[in-house]
């Protein structure tokens, strides 16, 4: 059986386009490099403070104050970071708040060492010691990272009492 050269020319440009191809979808899978140095993974970009660390504050009653957060999939807050103060005035010296919290989940941070970490929703309840004037507010201290390495710096938040 006799092969025209016609057929033999299209068949070698088409396994060389398939070769092509395939060399091509491989070097998309294998890392490039640049100067001799092997392309890094993109880190992913942290979220805004507001998104990572979700929480609302509610009088639950006269000298009752709940806190809950709500932390989206890979944020965790840490327990050791959480303070929680009442000051009667914009001026006026703060307060301790005595603070029921549940246990957290014991991990070993690569910022902190051996923590207590809180993942998903947390609620916090706070037990104010004096009843709170018209100008009171609770600040709240806390400080949280995403488990893909980035910790957020601590953050203070207040809430005015009576608005």
């Amino acid at each position: 059986m006799k092969i025209s050269s016609t057929f033999r020319i299209s068949l070698t440009l088409l396994l060389g386009a398939v070769l092509l191809a395939g060399n091509a979808a491989q070097a998309q899978l294998t890392p490039r490099t640049i100067s001799g140095l092997e392309a890094q993974p993109i880190s992913p970009q942290p979220l805004p403070v507001e998104l990572a660390f979700p929480f609302y504050v509610s009088a639950a009653s006269p000298g009752r104050v709940k806190i809950v957060w709500n932390l989206p999939d890979g944020h965790y807050l840490y327990r050791h970071a959480f303070r929680f103060t009442l000051s009667q005035q914009a001026d006026s010296a703060e307060l301790p708040v005595e603070v029921t919290m549940p246990a957290g989940l014991k991990k070993n941070d690569q910022f902190f060492g051996d923590i207590e970490a809180y993942y998903g929703q947390l609620d916090i309840d706070l037990s104010l010691s004096t009843v709170p004037g018209p100008n009171a507010r609770i600040f709240i201290d806390y400080q949280g990272c995403a488990d893909w390495g980035f910790c957020y710096p601590p953050q203070r938040f207040e809430f005015l009492l009576n608005p």
